[in-house]
Parts: structure tokens; C-alpha cells; sequence
């Protein structure tokens, strides 16, 4: 069973960057990776993947100032975002499709991280 463990996160002010990491065993499989986010009161939407050969797709609310990305030695998927606002409020959670089916939506993955609280305030 992949079991994927988050870090990073907190709480930042306008315009700051955080990073988020999410380790587990990303080199054994052909996986998909994502990360996606919910706010309170707000379903759940996909932020960012990196599919298992490098193809990334981002959210249109994330292009230009959030970077996805896997490093396989160290079996760790990351999330670099930048320019941050308010609206990135949400707690954010890292998922896994062992199919590899490259797709933004959260009924395709089978494995997902404890999730992270990430706070913007203006």
C-alpha cells in the first residue's frame, strides 16, 4: 500500500511563496501525482499534476505561480507556490493515480496524503 506523508505548509501573507512536499514510493509505480485543495465549504479541486513521464497540468487559478514537481531519489513530490493570495486558503492534500491516467479530478486517485492547512491573509 503507498502511503504518502505531507509537510510544509503554514500560514503567510500576501504576495509570500510556500512549499509543500509529499513523500512516499514514487519510483516503484507508474504514477500520476497531484495535489489538490479544499476550503471550508468548497469541494475539492485539483491544483497541479505531474503525470509518471513529467507532464504537468495546472488549474487556471494556479498557472504561473505554483510549480509542480517529483524528485525520484528522494521519492518526494513538492509544490512550489508563489505569489500567494487569499484565495489559496485551503487545506491541501496530495494523491496518487496508479493507473497513470493524467487527469485533474479526485475520483482517479486511489492514494492520498493527511493533508496540510495552508493560510494566506492579506
Amino acid at each position: 500500500v503507498l502511503q504518502l506523508l505531507q509537510s510544509g505548509g503554514g500560514s503567510v501573507q500576501a504576495g509570500g511563496s510556500l512549499r509543500l512536499s509529499c513523500a512516499g514510493s514514487l519510483n516503484r509505480r507508474f504514477y500520476t501525482m497531484a495535489w489538490f485543495r479544499q476550503a471550508p465549504g468548497k469541494e475539492r479541486e485539483g491544483v497541479a499534476l505531474i503525470s509518471a513521464n513529467g507532464i504537468t497540468v495546472y488549474a487556471d487559478s494556479v498557472k504561473g505561480r505554483f510549480t509542480i514537481s517529483k524528485d525520484k531519489d528522494k521519492e518526494t513530490l513538492y509544490l512550489e507556490m508563489n505569489s500567494l493570495n487569499p484565495e489559496d486558503t485551503a487545506m491541501y492534500y496530495c494523491a496518487a493515480d496508479a493507473e497513470n491516467r493524467v487527469r485533474l479530478e479526485s475520483r482517479w486517485y486511489d492514494y492520498w496524503g493527511q493533508g496540510t492547512q495552508v493560510t494566506v491573509s492579506s
